[in-house]
């Protein structure tokens, strides 16, 4: 590429992105890194949902609930790390050691003689793996760029996952019929292992903007955090501002729980490799459209309405969508509405969520941040399985009378958006 293919290649993506010139290597690297990230995981995403339509609501009731308390495990033992290794090596430990676990997976799945167990061992990995190794990777972001360049740069990052999520499923849902789900594990693996330069190279990188010797912000590579084990849990629960950010995500499983499960309904009906594919493209087609929301959309939302608007937007559409389905209780409306759903949440949602940790101190980062990230959200996938069964099977409830309860839900979990962002806005 020449001098002036390069920089009219720039003078486009600073338009389109908003990006400064300083901020393009980094912002770059961290889009490659969370693009091969994502890739990986939605390779066996698939896989994962596909098993979930051969076990009863009991089975999965029960694997969310083992959920739960490996992710609090989990999230203990990452505190127990964070305690005691430098910072250097923590978040290139995390992504080498689910490296290792798929692969460790693929070969176990040759040899295992019970599927079934391995099958639900690997649904519960997955779904660690799909919390954890994101909620890592936005920390680190929160290490690299400052608040302000969090509100211009998120959603491009964003951008990145969701291309990742968009290619994923897509080798899945075209090639799971020829080269075998197993083969997909190996394949996510080695994709993780290939994402290690980049990780080594933004954890090396000088925070960008941010001050060097403020070290309650961002700290230094050779630092280790230190602290309790525990002490992302105690910090969780004596901050109104984290406890806040604990809810919005609580009452987002409680819509994520709902189209879940009517989804997990709708495709009963089909084999595994077919409900594989059916996810695949599905997921594809809602992370085509969420980097179109996260280049183009969501800055110059949060630019322009503030972090308060991008936090509300999507359980407001939620909201009336839920509406419509009580009156009109279809599944190719149901279909729709996780398609335009999930790329909100993908493409606007998440990316203002994540700016709120921009302007925290490492440990509620790193500790504090994982609490929220993985263990509020399984707590909330359980609670809400538990309240779906109550409706559907002890109470008889339809599809439409729950689509009710959960546009007031959603009405709620905008209310919480606007304060966050308010409470944000006002940080110094």
């Amino acid at each position: 590429m020449t001098t002036t293919d390069a920089s009219t290649w720039q003078r486009l993506l600073r338009r389109a992105v908003l990006i400064e010139r300083e901020e393009i290597q980094p912002a770059l690297a961290a889009f490659t890194f969370v693009f091969i990230a994502m890739a990986a995981y939605y390779l066996m995403r698939p896989l994962r949902d596909a098993m979930a339509s051969d076990w009863s609501n009991a089975e999965i009731a029960a694997l969310w609930n083992m959920q739960l308390v490996l992710s609090g495990v989990s999230v203990a033992v990452y505190g127990y790390l964070c305690a005691r290794l430098r910072f250097a090596r923590l978040v290139p430990g995390v992504y080498l050691f689910f490296a290792m676990s798929f692969a460790a997976f693929y070969a176990g799945a040759g040899i295992a003689a019970n599927h079934v167990l391995i099958d639900k061992a690997f649904y519960l990995w997955v779904s660690l793996f799909s919390l954890f190794h994101v909620s890592v990777f936005w920390s680190l972001m929160g290490e690299v760029f400052t608040k302000s360049q969090s509100q211009r740069l998120f959603a491009f990052l964003a951008g990145g996952s969701s291309a990742g999520a968009a290619l994923g499923p897509l080798f899945a849902g075209l090639f799971v019929g020829r080269i075998g789900v197993d083969n997909l594990l190996l394949i996510a693996a080695l994709m993780l292992f290939a994402g290690m330069p980049l990780v080594l190279y933004l954890q090396r990188l000088a925070p960008t903007g941010k001050r060097a010797d403020d070290i309650s912000i961002v700290g230094k590579p050779d630092d280790v955090i230190g602290g309790s084990p525990l002490a992302g849990f105690s910090l969780f629960l004596r901050n109104p501002f984290l406890l806040g950010i604990g809810a919005f995500i609580l009452l987002l499983t409680a819509i994520n729980g709902l189209f879940y499960l009517q989804q997990t309904e709708v495709l009963r009906v089909f084999p595994l490799e077919t409900r594989a594919a059916i996810l695949g493209y599905i997921a594809a087609a809602v992370n085509v459209l969420t980097p179109l929301l996260g280049v183009f959309a969501t800055g110059r939302l949060v630019r322009w309405l503030g972090v308060s608007a991008a936090l509300a937007l999507m359980p407001l559409l939620v909201a009336v969508g839920l509406i419509l389905l009580a009156l009109v209780p279809a599944a190719g409306i149901l279909m729709v509405m996780q398609t335009l759903r999930q790329a909100g949440n993908y493409g606007i949602t998440r990316p203002a969520r994540e700016m709120l940790f921009t302007h925290v101190d490492r440990q509620t980062r790193f500790k504090a941040k994982p609490v929220a990230d993985v263990v509020i959200y399984r707590g909330g996938d359980v609670v809400t399985i538990s309240i779906l069964a109550l409706m559907t099977d002890a109470l008889g409830m339809g599809f439409a009378a729950m689509a009710g309860v959960g546009a007031v839900v959603a009405l709620i979990w905008a209310g919480i958006g606007v304060k966050l962002g308010r409470m944000f806005d006002r940080s110094s």
